[in-house]
This record gives C-alpha cells, structure tokens and sequence, in this order.
C-alpha cells in the first residue's frame, strides 16, 4: 500500500550530485590531483631524458644544443621541476601502496601523511640538488 501512496503523490526529486561548492578541499584531494599532475609531468620528462640520449648519440653539435638548453635558466626549471615530480610522485605512489594495504586511512594519520608526501617531495628535490651543484 505505501508503494502506491508513493506513486500517487508523484516523482521524488532526483538528488543534486555533489560539486566543488559542497565539498572542502583537504590536503589529500590536493596532494591526489598532484599525484596525477605529476604522473603527467613525467611523460613530459621522459622525451627530455629522450632527447639527451639521442643528442649523446649523435654528435657534439646536437649534444651542444641540449647542453645549451639544460644550462639555460628555463632548462633548469625544467630539470627542477622534473626532480620535484619524481619524488613527489614517487612519495604520492607509496602513499597510495600503504592505503592500498589498509594502514594509514584513520583521519588524523591520512592527512600527516599526504603532509609528509608534500614535505618530502619538497624536501628531497632541495637535498639532490644540493648534492648535485656541490660535488659539480
């Protein structure tokens, strides 16, 4: 009886799927949309990993040319920012291997967590290239 009361009184209304105005970005959504941001980032660092072994293979004046680029100012923001995506990301992927294990989803150790991925990522890229401009 109570499913024809339903019917009679009409359709209920569809629930409003949920948007950017109803939920509060938290630290893991944004190191998550990094995550993938990164994962991006190192396809694009790839082709310059590419490009270095094809210029090493061929001649100077190619090898020239990429030295020229990876010591300008822009190749070397571009070198930066492709170490910080690769610890970051590698950072976000053992995150994400320890969630998948069923550890670290309580709340206050979620969050400390994708803190230290942000800290860490950052924090790794700072100590390499130290290394790197120190035994130059």
């Amino acid at each position: 009886m109570a499913s024809t009361e339903a019917a009679r009184s009409g359709p209920r209304p569809r629930p409003l799927s949920p948007h950017l105005q109803i939920y509060k970005i938290t630290i893991t959504m944004v190191m998550s949309i990094l995550h993938r941001i990164t994962g991006f980032g190192l396809y694009v660092g790839v082709l310059l990993l590419a490009w270095f072994l094809i210029a090493a293979s061929t001649d100077a004046a190619a090898f020239g040319w990429f030295s020229a680029f990876i010591g300008s100012f822009i190749g070397q923001l571009v070198l930066f920012g492709f170490t910080w995506a690769l610890f970051n990301h590698l950072l976000g992927g053992i995150r994400h291997f320890v969630w998948d294990a069923g550890y670290g989803l309580e709340d206050p150790i979620r969050d400390q967590m994708a803190w230290g991925t942000a800290i860490g990522g950052i924090a790794l890229t700072l100590i390499t290239w130290a290394i790197g401009y120190a035994v130059r």
